[in-house]
């Protein structure tokens, strides 16, 4: 039988809030100051949204942001997710609040085995051996061989059927992964309980990117499942009369499905990216093809919130000019306008998960346990950093109602 090792707050080298990436030094506070400030600015934000990016096995780092923000009594009102976010998302919105982290680590503790074979020897080790550079980066080239020939315990394994006919459509067989969902997730809470969901796939015969929303229609483990279902690895997922696939096809971060519309109401959102759109030349076939995924897989964050920042702006300047008409005066049209304008304030802390040296061009499919500690604590750090930016939690002013933080950008 496997060992099996609880996922310690000592796992991987947590890096000093200072230390992660390269972060600005937050201001020197008090902890029960900084934290009293925190909650101070978090409780004037109607809404406040986890959006939560695909990226495969790079989703544990989401665990330990999450687990960050539940340490530090930050509430969630809603998430959003696509792909493996889509699963954290589940994990959350389909938990009371005592038990999503506790559900986060049992599914990040069951998919980071394989299903059929005992762990690779450095897998026993964990944390109590630190391997060469070297040897982690074959490590990882290992662990993500084994994830394509064995798949992985509780979430997919190759497809039996795969040798016996020339007609298929998936690599693997992703049946394990329903069973741990109805296993870890109480779907009617996720239904009807207070965190609304909302995950996206694309729709294989239309093309059409289409959102699965808790607050419009009831979901079940389909609609986790076919955000999830990246071709050609995975099958396709019946949801009613239509099959769909991996919402990161057409785009791989939610952030639209929280901000997008006319505001109703003050946001805080927490985007956590899984995939860098900023890296170094690469030198070798190796780093291209992970270069390649970064470009492919990152967000588009910082074109959608200038988009979002001077539709705001301008909603400020129709709000002055509704001031400068008489109320006698205004007719259906300036009420229209008046709705449309309404001061409503959005507030984006971003957070993107930093490739480490022993990362490869497998560093989505490579499952192993201790790449996959490494994440979740890079998670929990960089969290409790962007948290000691107590400031940025501010609510934004009226004439500046859109603002956005990133930890690696210093503000």
């Amino acid at each position: 039988m496997a060992r099996r090792t609880p996922l310690r707050k000592s796992a991987g080298k947590e890096q000093a809030p200072a230390q992660v990436g390269a972060a600005r030094a937050a201001p020197r506070v008090t902890a029960t100051a900084a934290k009293d400030a925190l909650h101070q600015h978090v409780a004037e934000y109607a809404e406040i949204a986890l959006v939560l990016q695909g990226g495969g096995a790079l989703g544990a780092y989401q665990g330990g942001i999450y687990e960050a923000l539940d340490a530090a009594a930050v509430r969630i009102d809603r998430v959003a997710g696509i792909s493996i976010g889509s699963i954290n998302a589940a994990l959350i919105a389909g938990n009371p609040p005592a038990q999503r982290v506790k559900a986060l680590r049992e599914f990040w503790h069951r998919v980071t085995r394989q299903p059929l074979l005992p762990p690779s020897p450095w897998e026993w080790f964990e944390d109590a051996l630190e391997w060469p550079a070297p040897l982690r980066e074959w490590q990882g080239h290992i662990e993500g061989l084994r994830a394509i020939m064995e798949g992985q315990r509780g979430f997919f394994h190759p497809r039996q059927d795969l040798l016996q006919s020339p007609h298929f459509t998936s690599f693997y067989d992703t049946a394990p992964l329903r069973a741990t969902l109805e296993s870890l997730v109480d779907f009617k809470l996720l239904n009807n309980g207070p965190v609304r969901i909302s995950v996206a796939a694309v729709n294989v015969q239309s093309g059409n990117f289409e959102i699965f929303d808790s607050a419009e229609q009831t979901l079940g483990p389909e609609h986790i499942m076919a955000s999830g279902a990246l071709p050609p690895g995975f099958p396709p997922v019946q949801v009613g009369d239509q099959f769909y696939w991996d919402g990161g096809l057409v785009s791989n971060t939610p952030l639209m499905q929280v901000l997008g519309g006319h505001p109703k109401r003050h946001t805080l959102v927490f985007q956590v990216d899984l995939w860098n759109a900023q890296g170094a030349l690469p030198r070798d076939l190796a780093q291209v093809l992970s270069r390649q995924k970064d470009i492919q897989f990152s967000s588009r964050t910082r074109a959608a919130t200038d988009l979002l920042q001077r539709a705001h702006e301008q909603r400020h300047i129709l709000r002055e000019l509704l001031t400068r008409i008489p109320p006698g005066k205004r007719d259906a049209l300036c009420d229209q306008v008046a709705e449309m304008a309404r001061d409503e304030r959005y507030n984006v802390v971003h957070m993107i998960y930093r490739d480490k040296p022993m990362d490869g061009q497998e560093k989505d499919y490579q499952f192993g346990r201790r790449a996959m500690l490494r994440h979740w604590a890079a998670g929990r750090a960089d969290t409790r950093a962007t948290l000691a930016h107590v400031d940025w939690f501010a609510l934004p002013d009226a004439e500046h109602p859109f603002r956005t933080h990133d930890l690696h950008r210093g503000g």
